[in-house]
């Protein structure tokens, strides 16, 4: 009987070992378990242009040669740049389309915003066929989007509804969205979207969709 008793006690102390082990090892896993999905991912070369002809490409592309990425830069490009080899020899693999209207900067171009506008639709539309990534920005803020508007001129927001909805991907600081007019494109398209607070978060945007 007391044989009995000792091999029960033996088989249940093995059982608790068991599951102990078990639970052990389950804990081990989860502590050990990757990260959560990274943010969205794009692919160099990346061609940069405007839609607009503000300044704020060059926030950009101070970004982009910092961090020694592959690209190619044109303010007026057109369907035709889609096909120039980047600096690297690669074929251009992502568009960013910068939006929000400089007055000066269309003046000094000698372009309306009707010119800027049907250049990005062609861009688009040739973009999409070669299965290029098109990537929606708007990083000047609510002062880009009010900047020199005379009263009706509404040129900053027609160059956002000409590029975002037809984006793969929005980049925009944050202050720029204070009335929601991304988060509606965003949410209405099912377009992800990086919002970001400070210019100098930029650079870390792009170092995480890029993979730099």
């Amino acid at each position: 009987m007391k044989t009995h008793s000792r091999l029960i006690s033996t088989t249940v102390a093995f059982s608790l070992l068991l599951l102990l082990v078990s639970l052990t090892a389950g804990v081990a896993q989860q502590k050990a378990a990757p990260a959560a999905a990274a943010g969205p991912k794009a692919s160099l070369p990346v061609l940069l242009t405007s839609c607009g002809q503000s300044p704020d490409p060059t926030k950009f592309e101070l970004f982009l040669k910092a961090l020694k990425m592959d690209y190619v830069s044109k303010l007026d490009a057109t369907a035709a740049d889609l096909n120039t080899k980047s600096p690297g020899g690669a074929p251009i693999k992502s568009v960013i389309i910068v939006t929000g209207a400089s007055l000066k900067g269309m003046g000094a171009a000698g372009v309306s915003i009707e010119d800027e506008i049907a250049r990005i639709k062609t861009l688009i539309a040739a973009a999409k066929k070669q299965n290029i990534r098109i990537i929606g920005a708007h990083i000047g803020g609510m002062s880009r989007r009010a900047q020199g508007a005379a009263p009706g001129d509404n040129s900053d927001e027609l160059t956002i509804d000409a590029v975002c909805p037809q984006a793969a991907l929005l980049i925009v600081k944050k202050d720029g969205d204070e009335d929601g007019r991304f988060t509606t494109i965003s949410k209405g398209r099912n377009i992800p979207m990086i919002l970001y607070e400070k210019n100098m978060d930029l650079q870390n945007v792009l170092k995480d969709l890029f993979g730099k």
